[in-house]
């Protein structure tokens, strides 16, 4: 299997993982404090990624990508994982994964500014079509209840969190173009992100949250955790391999997932105009997986 096919096989399951993710998360973080459910899943998964990285003992210039691998941690691992949670707590889980999934516009401007990724017409022509279909399911408002107590917040820290993953994405990318290291930036991310959250949570004088955790809260953030690193396992391996302005557009998958999941857990509304939208952002993922990745000649 060539390296595009298989970048693009693991966006998809990158994609898959999302969808789901979503929605169990908002069973989750309803009943959790978000930075301390963020703090430790972090942690935790940071923990693997450095096990991973002894095993397969890669080769990475640490010291010459210092910069960047505090920018991926800061920018992607803490700031954007609590806004994303805590404006998830706040809307419907399909409308956080739409608006989610709104990453691939910030990331192809990001990725043609400072990675000269090359846009090509049938990617732009993707890129429409699916957004198309975020426009049409976002149509009509919805009316707050317990579980979604103000979307109107919550939509705006999810675009938040949405803008800074698509600024780490690039940032990700550009380090793994010149020295891999997969492995090593999802360390990075997860562990030291992990690390500025935890620091919050303790300034804020907020450990009780930390210590009174019941056992069924444990195992919610015990899955949670399995569930986010496949996530990231799956993604950074595929920017790795393929442009990140592609498999950021592949991601789009994943709220057509959380959108029925989000019907049949949450009994969320569901009109005419976001099954319309959902079948658009299927068809431009379909048009965009066949687009080759490439670079602007320069």
């Amino acid at each position: 299997m060539n390296k595009e096919a298989k970048g693009t096989i693991f966006a998809i399951i990158a994609a898959v993982i999302s969808g789901i993710s979503i929605p169990i998360n908002k069973i989750f973080v309803v009943s959790l404090d978000p930075m301390a459910f963020t703090a430790i899943r972090s942690l935790i998964i940071g923990i693997i990624f450095f096990i991973l990285i002894k095993l397969k003992k890669e080769n990475f210039k640490i010291k010459l990508n210092a910069k960047y691998l505090a920018l991926i941690a800061i920018i992607g691992g803490a700031f954007a994982f609590l806004l994303f949670f805590t404006g998830l707590k706040l809307t419907t889980a399909g409308r956080g994964a739409f608006l989610h999934k709104t990453l691939p516009i910030f990331v192809v401007i990001f990725a043609f500014i400072f990675l000269k990724e090359k846009i090509n017409k049938k990617h732009l022509y993707s890129i429409l079509i699916m957004f198309l279909g975020i426009f049409i399911i976002y149509y009509s408002d919805i009316v707050p209840t317990q579980l979604w107590s103000n979307p109107s917040l919550g939509d705006l820290l999810v675009i938040g969190a949405t803008v800074l993953w698509a600024l780490e994405n690039v940032i990700a990318r550009k380090v793994m173009i010149k020295n891999g290291g997969n492995f090593i930036v999802s360390f990075f991310r997860m562990f030291f992100g992990g690390i500025i959250i935890l620091a919050f949570v303790l300034l804020m004088g907020r450990t009780e949250v930390l210590v009174s955790l019941n056992a069924q809260q444990l195992i919610n953030i015990s899955i949670s955790t399995a569930i986010l690193f496949g996530y990231v396992f799956f993604w950074y391996w595929s920017i790795k391999l393929i442009n990140v302005s592609k498999a950021s557009i592949l991601l789009l998958l994943s709220p057509v997932i959380s959108l029925l999941l989000g019907i049949i857990i949450f009994n969320e509304p569901v009109p005419a105009t976001q099954l319309i939208g959902s079948a658009l952002i299927l068809i431009g993922a379909y048009l965009v997986s066949n687009v080759k990745s490439e670079l602007q000649n320069i």
